[in-house]
């Protein structure tokens, strides 16, 4: 029962310290990490449903609506009720947030001189992180079902 021997720890810590990484980073374009994945998934795809924007980055409501609501107060997305079914909200970029984009283009290359990480290690990281997630949502449903 030692801590350093979870796997769920160890992940749980490189969070952590991506996210301070990434703080530095996104503080001077004043927007949050959480923020700042939302902008990339509609940098994707615009105009999604809040609803589809909450499967891509496994959000529930209760946290993706204070976000887009911050996210709409400061200009970068605009939220709109579908006139086909009003159930739906839409969200869709501003002039702002589809400019954001431009000064977000170099966050990665930032990331990657900062950990001093080859493309290739780099590359295998994200082989065996999104093996395991696969992995782990395979596992979860499971339990889903059985519930």
């Amino acid at each position: 029962m030692n801590l350093d021997n979870h796997l769920c720890f160890t992940i749980y810590a490189c969070f952590r310290e991506i996210s301070r990484l990434y703080r530095h980073i996104l503080d001077p374009l004043g927007i949050t990490y959480t923020q700042y994945l939302a902008l990339l998934v509609l940098w994707e795809q615009d105009g999604l449903t809040l609803k589809e924007l909450g499967q891509r980055l496994y959000l529930d409501s209760g946290t993706l609506t204070p976000l887009m609501k911050k996210l709409e107060t400061m200009g970068l997305v605009t939220r709109k009720r579908s006139t086909e079914d009003e159930r739906k909200v839409l969200i869709h970029l501003t002039d702002a947030g589809r400019k954001l984009k431009e000064d977000a283009c170099r966050i990665p290359e930032q990331l990657v001189q900062q950990n001093e990480i080859s493309p290739e290690e780099l590359s295998q990281l994200m082989q065996e992180a999104r093996h395991l997630f696969d992995r782990l949502q395979k596992v979860t449903r499971g339990l889903h079902h059985d519930s």
